[in-house]
C-alpha cells in the first residue's frame, strides 16, 4: 500500500473549488464575455474580479463556513455574488423567491443562514421586508437603483465590492466540504435542503462538458431560475469551460426570440412549453448557429421535437437530474431514438451510473420495473439536518431518486412514474406520465396532468386534467377517442377536465398534490368516492 503525506501544498494544488472554475476561464479568457444581463456585459475579468472583491468583503463580514440565504432572480450581480459565496468559502444557500413568505422564512431559519444576499426589488415584495428584520442577519441589496439601495441598515452590493481586493482569496477550501444547500420543492411536508460539496457539483459540471461537448465558443441560454439546480448547473457549466450565459428574468417569448437571435445563442435550454411558444411564431427558426437544443424538467408532446430540429437545431436532448444527484444525470436523443416514446430518459452521463432496484437492494435488467437508483461523485453529502431521511436516500449504497423506470431497447432507461404518482385502478398500475404523453401527442393538447383520485369500485380512477391549445376544438369526446387509440381500456381517463392552467413549479412540473386538493370535492361528486 502506498502512503503519501496529506500536506497543506498538497491540498492547494489538488483541491476542488467551485469559486477557482471562473478564475481559471478568466486567467485563460479574461476578455471574453462571461455573462451578458440586458445591457450589462461582463467580461472573464471583471467577473472574476467582482465576485473575489465580494468574496474578501464576506470573509471579513462573516468569516467562512457559513450559511449564505440568497434571494434573487436571474442578474449578473445574482451571478458575481454566489460565485463570491463560493470563493469565500462559505456555503450557498439559494431560495425559490416564488415561494410564500412562511416557506422563505422556514427555509432560512432552517438553514442557519447568517447573512441574506437580496434584489431590492423583491425586499419590498408583501411580508419580505418584516421576514427579514425579524431573521436579524445583514442584507447585502443587489440590483439597486443608481442612488443605492433605500433599505435601512443594509449593505449594497457594490458597497460590499468597494476598496476590496480583486484577487482570489487565500483561504484553504475543502472538495469535500459544504458548497451549497438547495432546498427540494417540498410537496409533502417542509422543504429538504440537499448538502451539495464543492466536489459534487464540480463532478457534474465535468460530466456537463463533456456530455454536451460546451466549449469556449459557446453562447449558453439563461431563461429559467439560477436558484434551481438545472439552470445553476448549467450556467456552472459555461463558466468553467469559459463560455457565455446569458441571463433573462423570465420567459417572454418575444423578449427570448429576440434576445436569441441579438446575441446568437448556440444552445438553449427550455421548459418543453417554452419551445411550443417560441416555435408558435412562424418566421422563428435560428438553424445557423443554434447547435443544441435542451428540453427538461417535463415531458415533451412528441410532435414538437421535428419541428425543434426544423426551426432550431437538429441536436435534440433531454437532461435529467434532480437536486440531490446534481444534473444532469442521463440524457436521451430522441431523433437517433423514433420508435422509443417521450418517456425515455436514455443513458448515464459520464459522471454517473444508473440502474434500476427492487425494494431488497436487487439490480433488475431490461424490461424489470423498479425504483431508478444513482450513484456517482455527484451524489449530495445528505439532507441538512435530517440523518433519517439521509439514511433513506441512501440506502443500499446507492441514491435512491423516487422515480420508477425500467431498462428498455438498446440500454435506454425509460422513465415510469414518481412512486407516489403511478395511479393503482382495478388492480393494474398506470403510470401517469404514459398518459399524459399520449395526451400531449394531440394536436390540440398544450399541456396535461395526469393523477389517481379515489374511486368506490377501481380504487383509483386516472383522471386527465388538460389545458387547450389556443383556438383549439377540443371536447371530452375526442380526447377520450384519441386515448383509446393509443392506450389499454385500463389506462383511459375515467374523467377529463379542461382546465385554464395547471398548478405548476417554477421549473414547469405539475404540482400534482395541488390538482388532488383542488379537484377533490370534483371527483367526489363524480365518482361518489
Amino acid at each position: 500500500m502506498i502512503e503519501m503525506p496529506d500536506t497543506d501544498a498538497l491540498r492547494r494544488i489538488r483541491r476542488v473549488a467551485l469559486g477557482d472554475f471562473v478564475h481559471r476561464s478568466a486567467l485563460r479568457f479574461p476578455e471574453r464575455i462571461a455573462v451578458v444581463d440586458g445591457d450589462t456585459r461582463l467580461s472573464y475579468r471583471e467577473f472574476d474580479a467582482r465576485s473575489s472583491r465580494f468574496a474578501h468583503h464576506l470573509i471579513g463580514a462573516v468569516g467562512s463556513g457559513r450559511q449564505i440565504g440568497m434571494l434573487c432572480a436571474n442578474s449578473a450581480d445574482m451571478a458575481v455574488a454566489y460565485n463570491g459565496i463560493h470563493k469565500s468559502g462559505n456555503v450557498w444557500v439559494p431560495v425559490n423567491i416564488r415561494l410564500d413568505v412562511a416557506s422563505i422564512d422556514y427555509i432560512l431559519r432552517h438553514a442557519e443562514v447568517s447573512a441574506v444576499v437580496v434584489d431590492e426589488a423583491f425586499h419590498a415584495a408583501p411580508g419580505i421586508a418584516g421576514m427579514l428584520a425579524a431573521l436579524g442577519v445583514p442584507l447585502i441589496v443587489t440590483m439597486t437603483g443608481q442612488a443605492g439601495s433605500a433599505i435601512a441598515g443594509a449593505t449594497t452590493l457594490a458597497q460590499a465590492e468597494e476598496g476590496q481586493s480583486a484577487e482570489l482569496p487565500d483561504i484553504g477550501i475543502d472538495g469535500n466540504a459544504a458548497a451549497l444547500i438547495m432546498y427540494t420543492s417540498g410537496t409533502t411536508g417542509h422543504p429538504k435542503g440537499a448538502v451539495h460539496s464543492h466536489a459534487s457539483v464540480a463532478a457534474a459540471v465535468m460530466g456537463n462538458m463533456a456530455g454536451f461537448e460546451i466549449t469556449e465558443r459557446d453562447v449558453f441560454s439563461g431563461v429559467l431560475p439560477l436558484f434551481h439546480c438545472a439552470q445553476h448547473a448549467l450556467v456552472a457549466t459555461v463558466h468553467a469551460a469559459g463560455a457565455c450565459a446569458v441571463l433573462l428574468r423570465g420567459f417572454v417569448p418575444d423578449e427570448v426570440r429576440a434576445s436569441i437571435r441579438k446575441e446568437k445563442y448556440t444552445a438553449f435550454t427550455g421548459l418543453p412549453m417554452m419551445y411550443g411558444a417560441l416555435l408558435a411564431d412562424p418566421a422563428f427558426r435560428c438553424d445557423d448557429h443554434m447547435r443544441l437544443c435542451i428540453y427538461a424538467m417535463a415531458p415533451i408532446p412528441k410532435p414538437l421535437i421535428p419541428q425543434i430540429a426544423e426551426r432550431m437545431s437538429s441536436n435534440v436532448q433531454l437532461a435529467t437530474g434532480q437536486t440531490e444527484m446534481y444534473p444532469g444525470t442521463m440524457t436521451f436523443r430522441p431523433l437517433e431514438h423514433p420508435g422509443l416514446d417521450a418517456n425515455y430518459w436514455g443513458v448515464s452521463l459520464p459522471h454517473n451510473e444508473t440502474a434500476v432496484m427492487d425494494d431488497e437492494g436487487n439490480l433488475l435488467g431490461e424490461g424489470q420495473p423498479g425504483e431508478i437508483v444513482h450513484r456517482g461523485a455527484n451524489a449530495m453529502l445528505g439532507y441538512f439536518k435530517d440523518p433519517a431521511a439521509t439514511a433513506a436516500a441512501q440506502k443500499h449504497g446507492w441514491h435512491h431518486t423516487g422515480d420508477l423506470g425500467m431498462w428498455g431497447p438498446g440500454g435506454q432507461m425509460m422513465f415510469l412514474d414518481r412512486k407516489k404518482d403511478m395511479i393503482k385502478t382495478g388492480g393494474e398500475n398506470v403510470a401517469s406520465v404514459k398518459v399524459e404523453a399520449v395526451l400531449l401527442s394531440h394536436p390540440g393538447v398544450a399541456m396535461a396532468g395526469v393523477i389517481g383520485m379515489p374511486h368506490p369500485h377501481w380504487t383509483e380512477a386516472v383522471c386527465a386534467f388538460v389545458v387547450k391549445k389556443p383556438g383549439a376544438e377540443l371536447d371530452e369526446v375526442s380526447v377520450l377517442a384519441h386515448c383509446r387509440a393509443h392506450l389499454g381500456d385500463f389506462e383511459v381517463p375515467k374523467l377529463v377536465q379542461f382546465v385554464d392552467q395547471l398548478p405548476a413549479t417554477s421549473t414547469g412540473k405539475v404540482q400534482k398534490h395541488r390538482l388532488r386538493q383542488q379537484f377533490a370535492d370534483l371527483a367526489r361528486q363524480v365518482f361518489g368516492a
